[in-house]
């Protein structure tokens, strides 16, 4: 009797959070380029003016990622996927998607903005020449809260990579092991 238990909590969960992660996902998949520019644009105006350390990072920065809408869901196994643009000298040059999976003690839901300023030629060329990033594995990477942010300044920036994430919304418990992956897409 336990084990039939179990297997059908199992099956709740997983078709829990598959539906939640597909409805979810779906509102994301629906970006056209049109809308991922705009959409950028706005995301990187919204984090400049949250945190003017960000528009000075991007002023030394050699191109930025910007990923305005990720959809993040778990329970225990978990997800997240977002589309986005890699701009250069203002411009939008190429498109990317961010995809991470998770396992481990975790609920929940949320959506956020992430923008990456990659800071040097090396962090662009490994982002050109792999077939995507992973963080944790080539150039180093810096997510930057509200105190590491207060002590940035052109000086002390000596990592190839700066993350913000902006924009939360939701709700998500997590103590879990993640990967995440960069990847080029076509629009």
């Amino acid at each position: 009797m336990n084990l039939i238990r179990i297997n059908l909590y199992k099956f709740f969960f997983i078709s829990t959070f598959t539906l939640l992660f597909c409805f979810a996902a779906n509102q994301v998949f629906a970006a056209t380029a049109e809308d991922l520019d705009q959409d950028s644009a706005h995301a990187l105006r919204t984090l400049y003016r949250v945190n003017p350390t960000a528009a000075l990072i991007a002023k030394q920065a050699k191109a930025i990622l910007v990923f305005p809408k990720v959809i993040k869901a778990g329970l225990v196994f978990g997800g997240s996927y977002g589309e986005g643009v890699l701009m250069k000298d203002g411009h939008v040059t190429e498109y990317f998607n961010t995809v991470s999976a998770s396992w481990g003690w975790q609920a929940g839901a949320e959506s956020y903005a992430y923008v990456v300023f990659l800071m040097n030629d090396k962090a662009v060329k490994y982002l050109n020449k792999s077939k995507g990033w992973e963080f944790g594995v080539g150039p180093s990477i810096v997510i930057v809260n509200e105190g590491i942010a207060k002590n940035l300044s052109t000086t002390t920036m000596k990592n190839d990579a700066y993350a913000f994430v902006t924009d939360q919304e939701g709700l998500m418990a997590s103590l879990s092991f993640e990967g995440t992956k960069i990847s080029r897409i076509k629009r």
